[in-house]
């Protein structure tokens, strides 16, 4: 199998990056694989000791295919380190599977992800894979595809990351056009559109909404897992981006995952689990829109869950 390389973006947090790295490790395919880290420098002299002790550590890791530390010589931020390294990747290699460093990624995690991406990568309407899934009550299939874009351990290719549009005010003047709100906010489960607008307005700078809005724009589905191979530790508080909750640190699938043969178009099953799920977090409440007011999302969807 033709492997593709993994990028772990990191910042300040030494025992989160140490966790995303060991779990990475432990992947059935970690030997064989490439992995570029993009280390982000600090944004303050408070932060630069962490800062420090991330890229002092990150020197002495060993056990992939390679590795290759990229350590950034200003602050570039979330959004501008995840945009440049992804395109710097997919440029030199065409595909690219993109983890940040409060991700804890399943021993099948790498397997699933490659085999999918060969699998999908020339369909003209696949533009990424995911690993994590929310959740839900519900019963869902080994795989199935939802419309639009996600971002808690996921990949792309060229073509595929080629309609990314950074211009939020673009993406959302031509959702609006085309009177696509609703579908767009998950049948109204969840204010998406909002986000846009917050990214628009500079208060947040979320690259995640953008990249879910191109996707949708363009009729793009994302391949999702029927159980979670990502769990995420970053909601701690200790990180620029994580609220104060653990209720995301899961994973719930220790074997391979099937991709099966099926249509690249909405599951209806799936789509409702996750629309009955957002509406179940009380994603509207004043508490929420204080909070979110503070932050930068990670993943648009699930930062409300810890409420």
């Amino acid at each position: 199998m033709n492997l593709s390389p993994v990028i772990i973006f990191a910042y300040n947090r030494l025992d989160h990056i140490q966790k995303t790295i060991n779990s990475l490790l432990n992947n059935v395919l970690s030997n064989q694989s490439d992995v570029f880290i993009y280390s982000d420098e600090a944004k303050s002299q408070i932060e630069y000791n962490n800062v420090f002790e991330v890229r002092k550590y990150l020197q002495n890791v060993q056990g992939f295919k390679s590795i290759k530390i990229v350590e950034r010589n200003e602050n570039y931020g979330l959004s501008k380190n995840i945009i440049e390294g992804v395109t710097e990747i997919i440029n030199r290699y065409g595909k690219v599977i993109v983890l940040e460093d409060d991700l804890i990624t399943s021993p099948y995690f790498l397997t699933y992800m490659n085999e999918a991406i060969n699998k999908y990568i020339d369909n003209p309407k696949v533009c990424s894979i995911h690993g994590y899934v929310y959740p839900v009550k519900d019963n869902l299939p080994d795989t199935f595809f939802i419309k639009g874009a996600d971002c808690w351990g996921w990949a792309t290719w060229t073509s595929a990351w080629n309609t990314f549009e950074k211009n939020g005010t673009k993406l959302l003047a031509e959702i609006k056009s085309q009177k696509l709100e609703k579908e767009f906010n998950f049948n109204n489960s969840f204010d998406y559109v909002k986000m846009l607008e917050d990214q628009i307005d500079g208060k947040n700078n979320s690259w995640a909404i953008r990249w879910y809005a191109s996707c949708f724009l363009n009729n793009l589905y994302i391949l999702y897992p029927g159980q979670s191979l990502v769990s995420n530790i970053g909601f701690d508080g200790t990180g620029i981006h994580s609220g104060k909750s653990t209720i995301f640190n899961q994973f719930n699938h220790l074997t391979k995952i099937n991709i099966l043969d099926i249509p690249v178009e909405n599951n209806e099953i799936a789509y409702e689990a996750f629309v009955h799920y957002f509406k179940s977090n009380k994603f509207y409440t004043n508490k929420v829109k204080k909070i979110i007011k503070k932050i930068l999302p990670i993943n648009l969807l699930n930062i409300y869950k810890k409420l």
